[in-house]
């Protein structure tokens, strides 16, 4: 990347920080950090998520988005959404004003509807370089995973998972998916304990990377039962995970992770990855590569 794009990127993922510990430091939960981190990054076009989402074949743009408090072990997602100007909101929303955990598709937009939740027209999510990823690859039956088509992997997901005063632990996660998806398409964002999961007696992890590894390897959940049952501290049940299990399955990508001790850990086995931490112990930090 240029230093011009770099502090962008940089920019957009201290916001997003900001945004979440700003309300921690003000006493708020950590599902409240979660869901304002990730609109930060919902609504900066620079990240594969919300504004910033991934043309499909059909040359729109389908959303999902997951949260979990652990604190309960409940959780909201969505799959397939079109024109919600936040998904991550849809979500939170499916989790607090309805008996179920994922909607999916016309049904999720018409319960966004009548919550009154925020909608864009398609033109809110058109940028050129989004629809010049999808240029290189229409027609075809190939998919890719964000910038650059095939040749550059940069996986799209965003994610957020946080500690509160009282312990409380919860994550949250938003993708657009991967450029030109087909039939439907959804990948492990959504989905609870693949991509997103918290657990106040173990962690709260968000993923990001190759969805269906991560789908087949139950991944955010084999973190949390390393740590229950096989007493692994979060470190090295990331490590395992991300470093073993998904390498065997040829899943690329990576995890952010916190336990109910304020530990927080960001293993991945990519070049790099996008990512940031903030605490009440002074620690700020934003790194892209290794």
């Amino acid at each position: 990347m240029d230093p011009g794009k770099e502090k962008a990127y940089r920019d957009g993922l201290n916001d997003a920080l900001q945004a979440g510990f700003d309300l921690l430091a003000k006493g708020g939960s950590s599902l409240d950090a979660v869901l304002a981190a990730v609109i930060s990054l919902e609504n900066n076009i620079l990240f594969n998520a919300g504004k910033g989402s991934v043309f499909t074949s059909s040359g729109h743009q389908e959303m999902d988005a997951a949260i979990m408090d652990g604190s309960n072990l409940a959780a909201g997602a969505v799959a397939g959404v079109r024109n919600i100007r936040n998904p991550i909101e849809l979500a939170y929303t499916v989790m607090t004003k309805s008996p179920h955990v994922i909607l999916a598709g016309e049904g999720a937009n018409e319960f966004a509807k009548q919550q009154g939740l925020k909608m864009e027209p398609d033109e809110y999510f058109f940028s050129e370089f989004r629809k010049a990823q999808w240029e290189d690859l229409r027609g075809s039956e190939s998919t890719a995973l964000d910038h650059g088509g095939i040749k550059e992997k940069k996986f799209g997901t965003v994610g957020a998972v946080a500690c509160d005063q009282h312990g409380n632990i919860a994550a949250a996660t938003s993708t657009g998916g991967m450029t030109n998806k087909q039939f439907g398409r959804i990948g492990d964002s959504p989905l609870i304990g693949a991509g997103t999961y918290a657990n106040n007696r173990t962690c709260a992890i968000s993923c990001t990377g190759h969805g269906e590894p991560f789908i087949r390897a139950v991944t955010a959940y084999d973190v949390s039962c390393l740590m229950e049952y096989a007493g692994l501290s979060l470190r090295e049940a990331m490590d395992r995970v991300v470093n073993d299990k998904l390498v065997k399955l040829e899943g690329e990508g990576g995890m952010i992770g916190i336990d109910a001790a304020g530990n927080t850990e960001m293993i991945f086995n990519s070049d790099g990855m996008y990512r940031g931490s903030q605490s009440s112990d002074g620690t700020h930090e934003i790194l892209i590569y290794r």
